[in-house]
């Protein structure tokens, strides 16, 4: 194995590993499976809400903390969790958390009421915050800078193949098994990601990462996102001039600007805010912020729908939606050069609509959930307008933004997209009328869901006339041919299967957001 490792005169950082020995072979394998760890767990757990919420007897708004709890902690982290890894060691805090990751996944499997269940969702994004920044981070620091594409590449293809399984996997252990053994099955995993990196990972750090982490951003960002999403979700049942309501309400109204006064004050904040000086980066993360809330909304609730109007199966819901996945995995790559050649502003305007054409399509599913005729046309139409949409968003957020900071740049269109579904899930359903235990009675949800879609249809609309408007393409002899590791902040891993040319940045930040629920 002596060709595993080319050894430089330059420092520990500058080192790496070959693609094609077999220790790099390794490395790619546990990053892989650790990032396809995480994404595997946000696609399977809202196909088993119905079954969770029948099992625990429990309203609507459990079933949104069992998603909202999950994504509150890793939006809250996931800088934090980048910047442990630049600071203490890279290959440490993946396996740090993975075995978080584990431990948690082992609570969420053994809960015996939705409470705890939360509660170790919340735990469990923890442990994701630590998880996934590293995947990438560990092969941009351990690979010499000609095979750091191939080994993107392959991380990015087995991502996505991981990804497109999740729903099918999920429904059949649920419909054969029990909804425990979407959170068991994490264990053997994590075992497996901790043995290879024991094993094979080379550990590193950032040299450049001085200060300490921001972990009073952090704290501000989360509790902030945490007394808004619980105030919206709560307000409903507890009554939106109840005590409860109206403090956590006013708690997030008053941590979400205090958070955006700290980071101007740090000296290492874990958001830079001079990011925010690019007018196209901020547009397009405007763009995302719309349409991603819209898609958070429906696909919450659109397992639901099947499930309990439509009479589908776990298994059937799952395997329902992977039309949306295989367009996308299908058609990302020619969506990214098209973008390269013509700049992104059309296609940035015209995927949104599409995709709320196809959200439009969805309101048609009813008692009979007649496949072809009512569900087929709308993931279809959805999956060709996120296909348009996804390459293009993710390529102009990265080129837009300040040199030296293309990393954070696409953690923060993480967050964004992230924030907007937490937001989205606790919003839509209010706005719908279906709150309490209205998705044990199908002719109620079933008017309310349609009242859903067509909001989260609009709002994907308005997505695609912000990017027509604010959008601008770069001049021509600025376009160039696209980095191949696009990422999409509806699915965890990206969509394609190439890499790019050019070196990541070693900031252990790049990485997409999960589907939304």
């Amino acid at each position: 194995m002596a060709d595993a490792i080319v050894r430089s005169a330059g420092p520990p950082e500058q080192a790496g590993l070959r693609y094609g020995s077999g220790t790099g072979r390794w490395v790619v394998a546990a990053a892989v499976l650790g990032s396809g760890m995480a994404s595997l767990d946000a696609t399977v757990v809202a196909i088993a809400l119905p079954t969770v919420g029948r099992q625990f007897h429990t309203g609507l708004a459990d079933l949104q903390w069992v998603v909202t709890a999950y994504t509150l902690t890793l939006a809250g982290l996931l800088l934090v969790g980048g910047g442990l890894g630049d600071r203490y060691g890279r290959r440490r805090v993946f396996v740090v958390g993975a075995s978080w990751f584990a431990l948690a996944s082992l609570a969420c499997g053994l809960a015996p009421s939705a409470r705890l269940l939360i509660l170790a969702r919340a735990l469990q994004g923890v442990g994701a915050a630590l998880l996934t920044p590293g995947s990438l981070a560990i092969l941009q620091a351990s690979f010499v800078p000609e095979d750091r594409p191939r080994a993107i590449g392959a991380w990015s293809g087995l991502s996505g193949v991981a990804t497109a399984v999740g729903p099918f996997l999920g429904g059949w252990l649920i419909t054969a098994v029990s909804w425990r053994l979407i959170f068991f099955i994490n264990l053997p995993v994590a075992g497996a990601v901790i043995a290879l990196s024991a094993r094979h990972v080379p550990d590193s750090k950032d040299p450049a990462a001085t200060g300490r982490p921001d972990l009073l951003g952090a704290a501000l960002v989360t509790g902030g996102l945490v007394g808004l999403i619980f105030g919206l979700i709560q307000g409903p049942d507890l009554g939106w001039a109840s005590p409860p309501s109206l403090a956590s309400l006013s708690c997030g109204a008053a941590l979400l600007p205090a958070f955006v006064v700290a980071e101007a004050r740090e000296a290492h904040p874990m958001l830079p805010p001079s990011i925010f000086r690019s007018r196209q980066f901020s547009a397009a993360n405007a763009v995302t912020f719309v349409v991603y809330g819209g898609l958070g909304g429906a696909l919450f609730l659109l397992p639901i729908e099947l499930q309990q109007v439509s009479g589908y199966t776990p298994l059937e819901a799952g395997v329902s939606l992977l039309p949306v996945t295989i367009l996308m995995l299908a058609l990302s790559s020619r969506s990214g050069a098209l973008a390269a050649r013509i700049g992104p502003r059309a296609q940035m305007a015209v995927g949104p609509l599409l995709a709320g054409v196809g959200l439009a399509l969805l309101a048609r599913i009813g008692p009979s959930g007649a496949y072809l005729a009512q569900v087929l046309p709308g993931v279809a139409v959805l999956g060709l307008g996120l296909a348009i949409t996804v390459a293009p968003l993710t390529s102009t957020v990265l080129a837009a933004a300040p040199g030296g900071h293309s990393g954070v740049a696409s953690a923060v269109n993480n967050d964004v997209a992230r924030s907007a579904g937490l937001i989205a899930v606790a919003v839509l359903p209010v706005v719908a009328g279906i709150t309490g235990t209205s998705y044990l009675h199908p002719a109620q949800f079933g008017a309310g869901f349609r009242v859903a879609v067509w909001a989260a249809a609009g709002a994907c609309g308005a997505g695609g006339i912000v990017a027509a408007l604010t959008i601008r393409n770069p001049p021509r002899r600025h376009r160039h041919r696209p980095d191949r590791h696009l990422h999409c902040p509806l699915e965890a891993p990206p969509l394609r299967g190439g890499a790019s040319p050019h070196p990541l940045p070693s900031a252990g930040h790049v990485g997409g957001a999960p589907p939304p629920g």
